[in-house]
């Protein structure tokens, strides 16, 4: 019976969480066992599509709110902690432009907002900016940058990490463009970065171009200032005492 309970699950995709409990469920009547039954089936499947998210969106470390200062963040007045933690603003298609130091808490920020996404069912794609860069450019050498670009694009949130940390030639820096024009006012970016915006220029080279992508990425966006010391020299080993 078990072998055959554990068939129709396949069959239906329901997946193997039934079949592991179905003996333990407790219940009154026919209807109140399907019923828990279908409840676990789809808990199982909200689980999983999560899981599936969390994975998809290729974060570098499982990044979370539970261990991280809002103290040495300046927010502006219309953006709250407790926002923040919802990802409230990618409902809204704004986004976060994260600026300080190197080590200052900017990409565990970016993360663990991007993973509470995944959470809400949200599709989140992190990226360091060199990197998706490359992709960008890899795509366009084997003639494949149009299906990327439609991949990415089914984002509602894509993060660009260590913004500026490279400086990029003008084949790169125009494909940037492309993401960040066709992100417009569609889906939200957030981008770590310690670079000030009167510097962007040295990456991108065309002032123009480099106005033009900054006219998009402020128009609806929140600027949040990391004013703290690195973390990692505050906690180095090798600090004096």
């Amino acid at each position: 019976m078990k072998e055959q309970i554990a068939y129709c699950c396949k069959k239906l995709r329901l997946g193997r969480k039934i079949v592991d409990v179905f003996e333990e469920v407790e219940a009154d009547n026919n209807q109140e066992y399907l019923m828990k039954i279908l409840q676990i089936a789809l808990d199982n499947r909200e689980t999983s599509r999560k899981n599936r998210l969390v994975k998809q969106a290729g974060f570098y470390a499982m990044k979370t709110f539970e261990d991280f200062s809002f103290e040495e963040i300046r927010l502006p007045q219309d953006l709250s902690p407790e926002e923040l933690k919802k990802a409230s603003f990618v409902d809204e298609k704004k986004n976060l432009i994260l600026y300080g130091n190197v080590g200052t808490g900017k990409t565990h920020l970016a993360q663990a907002i991007g993973l509470e996404a995944c959470k809400q069912n949200k599709v989140v794609r992190f990226f360091r900016t060199a990197a998706l860069v490359n992709r960008l450019s890899e795509a366009q050498k084997k003639s494949e940058l149009n299906a990327f670009m439609k991949t990415l694009m089914k984002a509602d949130l894509i993060i660009c990490d260590e913004w500026g940390y490279v400086p990029l030639d003008r084949d790169g820096s125009k494909l940037l463009f492309q993401v960040i024009s066709e992100c417009y006012e569609q889906r939200s970016v957030i981008i770590t970065t310690n670079l000030e915006f009167s510097k962007w220029v040295h990456i991108f080279y065309d002032e123009q171009m480099t106005s033009a992508m900054i006219d998009r990425l402020v128009h609806h966006s929140h600027l949040l200032l990391f004013e703290g010391q690195s973390f990692r020299i505050r906690n180095s080993l090798m600090k004096t005492h």
